[in-house]
């Protein structure tokens, strides 16, 4: 790609994804982890070849990886109760994120509407793994990514 020209980035379910796309995650996900130590290693135990793993390695990365050092702005309904704001954004600082904005709607018919901007740099988990905890909040009724910068 030339050097000025802007990238587009898509979310897409694992499942769409051609079969060698999956295998360089894997392959990086080997690397990453230990559980490989040399490129050729890693492709040989997903069975790629090494000029697929070349041609997509710098192209693909879960979705955690592209969330670091951003900022990501999740929208949220809350039961109205007490507490519940409380222990959403204390799940998120106990995993070191660092909340930047809150904005929580009027209560109407028993939920709250809430969006909530963190910064995601200091996070000590993936993203994925931090939506999967604030999604077991109990009084977090739905929670969705509004927008990533």
């Amino acid at each position: 790609m030339a050097g000025n020209q802007k990238s587009n980035f898509y979310l897409v379910r694992e499942e769409i994804l051609p079969e060698a796309i999956k295998k360089t995650i894997k392959v990086k996900d080997l690397l990453k982890r230990g559980e490989a130590k040399t490129i050729n290693e890693a492709v040989e135990k997903v069975e790629l070849s090494r000029s697929a793993y070349y041609k997509y390695k710098d192209d693909v990365f879960p979705f955690y990886e592209a969330s670091k050092e951003k900022i990501v702005t999740l929208a949220l309904l809350l039961d109205h109760k007490s507490g519940v704001l409380s222990r959403v954004l204390n799940t998120i600082a106990g995993d070191h994120g660092s909340v930047l904005t809150i904005n929580q709607g009027i209560p109407l018919q028993g939920v709250a509407n809430a969006t909530i901007s963190i910064e995601t740099d200091g996070l000590i988990i993936d993203l994925e793994a931090l939506l999967d905890k604030l999604r077991m909040v109990e009084g977090v009724k739905r929670l969705e990514i509004l927008a990533q910068a």
